[in-house]
């Protein structure tokens, strides 16, 4: 089995992602957000929270390549460390969801019956609830942190993985080497485990690049409700705060995290999109 994925991902699955340049273009730009957030104290000698009077909302210039805010603080230096909050929170947030959806999708799909009624009822039930206000509304019983942040935007969006999950379980347990597991008597867990797990992935893995973009954006815009990072730690979302008192004079507050922000976000749905695709059996270029 380990061979086979190794050889599938060397013959088909890179070469189909290398000709799709848009996918190449996102892989780039995440990469470059990665090196960018692990060295960002080496790419700045400044600090993203010292406080400098003299320097207060300085336009973009050869010292400040994105200027200065009202504190006079580099925005170019926030911007980099921003890019560390928001990393992380997208890549935590789904790391949660795509254990419980994957867990619940695991289950329904592969007991079915009443298990899979219930569960399913229970994600129903989930997406009746608009992701963003639920998100703000247990966010208000709670002191907003990071931690909180992150377990919020991960416990509201697995339901998505788990039909997913489902979906693809539903198929899988029909095949034949999944009765011969049962008839040899590999053990529910094995098999669900050892069997199905590893060749139900590939949805998971593109729900999960797409969903570190969605999970990015609702942190930047709990943060730029103020309800998100709390300052003085940079998150791309409360400088976009404090930039939209001073949007008028000051232009260079929204646009530099504004467009961190878009690039993003572009990048991990060009990336997930491309993945999509290479995976897709019917995709023959």
């Amino acid at each position: 089995m380990t061979a086979f994925k190794t050889s599938f991902f060397a013959a088909v699955f890179w070469p189909r992602l290398k000709r799709n340049r848009m996918a190449m273009v996102g892989l780039l730009v995440v990469l470059l957000l990665f090196i960018v957030s692990l060295c960002a104290p080496l790419l700045t000698p400044y600090d993203p929270s010292a406080i400098n009077a003299w320097d207060v909302l300085q336009p973009p210039s050869r010292n400040h390549w994105f200027g200065t805010d009202e504190l006079g603080r580099d925005v170019l230096t926030r911007v980099l460390f921003g890019a560390r909050i928001s990393l992380k929170v997208g890549f935590v947030a789904i790391g949660i969801a795509v254990l419980l959806g994957s867990a619940v999708g695991l289950v329904a799909g592969y007991y079915g019956g009443w298990v899979d009624s219930l569960l399913m009822r229970c994600v129903d039930i989930m997406l009746c609830f608009p992701s963003f206000f639920l998100i703000l509304a247990v966010i208000a019983f709670l002191n907003p942190s990071i931690w909180i942040i992150m377990a919020v935007i991960g416990l509201t969006g697995w339901m998505g993985v788990a039909r997913l999950v489902r979906a693809e379980v539903l198929t899988i347990r029909e095949t034949d080497y999944i009765l011969a597991a049962r008839c040899i008597g590999c053990s529910d867990l094995r098999i669900i485990l050892r069997h199905i797990l590893p060749n139900a992935l590939s949805p998971v893995l593109v729900a999960a690049t797409l969903g570190v973009a969605g999970a990015i954006l609702t942190e930047s815009a709990l943060s730029f409700l103020g309800i998100g990072v709390q300052p003085p730690t940079p998150s791309w979302g409360n400088i976009l705060t404090s930039g939209k008192d001073y949007i008028e004079f000051a232009w260079w507050l929204s646009l530099f995290p504004g467009q961190a922000i878009l690039i993003t976000v572009l990048a991990y749905n060009l990336l997930g999109e491309g993945i999509r695709d290479a995976l897709d059996p019917r995709t023959s270029r």
